[in-house]
């Protein structure tokens, strides 16, 4: 099973951002500050569908973007996050950051656009190849 969770855009202004999608009548469904990794998350979702937010992720100390890395990334949950890796290894595709933790791992579309897979659920235990697998490319 796959589920889409989210797409996330990184955003200069969280203040501006929320007042641009008010417009469309989008309203926060929840925000998550992390002081260690110096960001906010905030979602936002049309009244009655929730299931499909959009993620805003306001890096404190960013000065801009350039490159379209502002666009940051679709989500979709996936019941097995390893044999789900394995699959698009089959398929040629680089693991750009290794499901490490049993929980979490990103690739890339054969045009640049990054995905993050996460496990449905509670993280499955640890395991290699993926636990000493280091990261590829940028995610």
């Amino acid at each position: 099973m796959t589920k889409y969770l989210h797409t996330m855009i990184r955003v200069s202004s969280l203040e501006d951002t929320i007042a641009f999608f008010a417009v469309l009548g989008l309203k926060e469904i929840r925000r998550r500050e992390d002081e260690k990794g110096r960001y906010t998350n905030v979602f936002l979702a049309a009244p009655g569908d929730e299931q499909a937010p959009v993620e805003l992720t306001y890096n404190w100390d960013e000065k801009g973007y350039t490159g379209g890395r502002n666009f940051g990334h679709l989500a979709y949950a996936v019941d097995n996050i390893y044999d789900t890796c394995n699959a698009f290894i089959a398929h040629g595709v680089t693991i750009n950051r290794p499901p490490r933790d049993g929980r979490m791992a990103f690739i890339r579309t054969a045009d640049g656009i990054s995905l993050e897979l996460l496990q449905d659920g509670a993280a499955l235990p640890p395991a290699e190849p993926w636990t000493s697998m280091p990261n590829t490319g940028s995610w």
